[in-house]
């Protein structure tokens, strides 16, 4: 009985049950040198909830891994801008 009362309650509390893992990727087209990389990563790498970024100069891209319990899309964008790196979510494939 205690166990059912426990995952109920665990079930009702906001965020928690829904809380999951989300992957996006934004478009950094003012990304102009090879090392800017290294700074649009390290402003991600500080945003709560973020647990792994790939940032490619080539494609002028980030790849986001967060928990969207602890972070939105646009706490990711305003990190790249803060940078001094604007950025657009990138539109998924189709």
């Amino acid at each position: 009985m205690k166990a059912k009362l426990l995952i109920a309650a665990l079930l009702l509390m906001p965020g928690l049950a829904l809380a999951k893992q989300q992957t996006v990727s934004l478009n950094i087209p003012t990304m102009d040198c090879a090392t800017c990389p290294i700074t649009i990563k390290a402003s991600l790498n500080k945003v709560p909830g973020v647990s792994k970024v790939k940032v490619s100069y080539e494609r002028r891209e980030a790849v986001i891994v967060y928990d969207d319990s602890k972070a939105t899309v646009d706490d990711l964008k305003k990190a790249t801008e803060d940078a001094g790196y604007p950025s657009m979510l990138k539109a998924p494939a189709r």
